[in-house]
């Protein structure tokens, strides 16, 4: 009887609403809550799906069975969002849904949360605080990407060196404060990270000699920071994501910089001196500081043309030698045989200690190029990594096209990426095999509302 009345009573609720002439249905999925649509609540969501080509690294294997190569269907995210403007300072904002989900992923997996937070407005738009689980980060404009604008087909991960190690896909629970002051954006963050020991994804356990690993003690607390000139159009600071591209819409220029700081995050053994084969276990901490400049504009304001440019500096220190390969939506799960230092499917170093030059670039057709089906944005991005552990560069570039057929609401993409093999020598030492490149092709299309 309980759950009936329950029911009668939302159905009423939502029928007044409905009905209210203070209720406004309009850009999407949004409900103004008064007159001058100075409140509301919005949904949003997202697909993003992958068919994909995969040329693997060698010894790749799935539960044992060698496999050269691999095409697969999967699910690279998922999302849906919830945001409102409570009342004229305070405002709320969550997000939640799947991310990676291909035929080697768990069966059924379940909506997590990815942002929960509560922010209030204290002074105009210079500054507001907040907290919850959140994505305001800091070292670099895309350690906190926007998902639905990516300038190519995926993410520049290599900028998101914490995820889903000590963090829930780069968010934490903490605290933020956020603000702009004149042409000045700035964003500060302090949050408990994740124990390692709870992360859904293997970590590296401590082991050698003089090779950082992640600490298994408590973590302590981290903080991060960015700051950025924006010269010309502002760029919102409702969401902590940070745009890709606004398809010829703005006329952007930003110069940023950033950090994130954890006391004692990681840890490493070396030879103790004073006892003969006893080692020592040094903390150390995770710091790491970047600077880069983006530009987005169009080239005329009515055809829409625009042209996109982001390059970045990113130092990374978790301590000597620390390494991290990784692999998107990876291809594989094992090795079998002679294995490359990569790991299985389409894994490769992508993090660690040492300095990082990533570019991306793009150049957008004018916004009926196809007539009624849009137009194109072809694409080009590169990192160029120097890290401790590894005595050649990595070297990672993607180069394709973006069909817009519907601004980011309805996307086609087609990516090509080249990724280099390693392999150890006689010494240990970590080189680069020439001429042992792999790659992979993907169709990815993404819908939006």
């Amino acid at each position: 009887m309980k759950k009936i009345i329950l029911s009668i009573a939302i159905c009423i609720s939502i029928n007044t609403i409905a009905q209210s002439p203070s209720a406004r249905f309009k850009d999407g999925l949004k409900i103004y809550l008064n007159d001058d649509s100075t409140r509301f609540i919005q949904g949003t969501g997202l697909a993003q799906i992958w068919f994909r080509y995969n040329d693997n690294n060698p010894g790749s294997a799935i539960y044992g069975t060698p496999k050269k190569e691999t095409f697969d269907v999967g699910l690279r995210r998922v999302r849906y969002q919830v945001m409102g403007q409570v009342t004229k300072k305070v405002s709320f904002y969550t997000q939640f849904g799947i991310n990676s989900f291909n035929s080697l992923s768990a069966r059924k997996p379940g909506l997590f949360l990815h942002d929960v937070t509560a922010e209030y407005k204290i002074y105009k738009n210079y500054f507001t605080l907040g907290g919850g689980l959140n994505g305001w980060n800091g070292t670099s404009r895309y350690t906190s990407s926007g998902v639905g604008n990516i300038l190519g087909m995926d993410l520049p991960i290599i900028e998101e060196t914490t995820n889903d190690v000590s963090d829930q896909f780069v968010r934490k629970l903490g605290v933020y404060a956020k603000g702009q002051v004149g042409h000045l954006d700035y964003r500060f963050a302090a949050a408990n990270p994740f124990p390692i020991q709870n992360s859904l994804s293997p970590v590296a356990a401590l082991s050698g000699t003089n090779s950082a690993a992640y600490s298994t003690k408590a973590p302590e607390m981290q903080y991060q920071g960015y700051v950025k000139w924006q010269f010309f159009d502002k760029e919102s600071n409702l969401l902590p994501y940070s745009a890709g591209s606004y398809l010829g819409k703005k006329r952007v220029l930003n110069i940023g910089s950033g950090f994130t700081y954890q006391k004692d995050a990681m840890w490493y053994r070396n030879p103790n001196l004073n006892s003969p084969g006893g080692m020592d276990t040094i903390s150390t901490a995770l710091q790491q500081f970047a600077v880069d400049v983006f530009y987005d504009s169009y080239l005329n304001k009515e055809k829409q043309n625009a042209v996109t440019v982001y390059a970045a500096y990113l130092n990374y220190d978790f301590g000597p030698n620390y390494f991290r390969n990784a692999g998107a939506m990876n291809t594989a799960n094992g090795t079998v045989g002679t294995a490359s230092f990569n790991g299985g499917g389409n894994a490769v170093p992508l993090i660690g200690t040492g300095q990082v030059a990533y570019a991306q670039a793009a150049y957008l057709f004018k916004k009926d190029l196809l007539g009624k089906n849009g137009t194109l944005q072809p694409y080009a991005s590169s990192s160029f990594a120097m890290y401790q552990k590894i005595k050649d560069p990595v070297f990672i570039y993607d180069i394709g096209v973006n069909w817009i057929i519907a601004g980011q609401n309805s996307k086609i993409s087609l990516d090509y990426q080249s990724r280099p093999i390693f392999n150890a020598d006689l010494n240990g030492d970590i080189h680069e095999t020439k001429n042992a490149r792999r790659g992979q092709v993907v169709l990815q299309y993404q819908v939006s509302f």
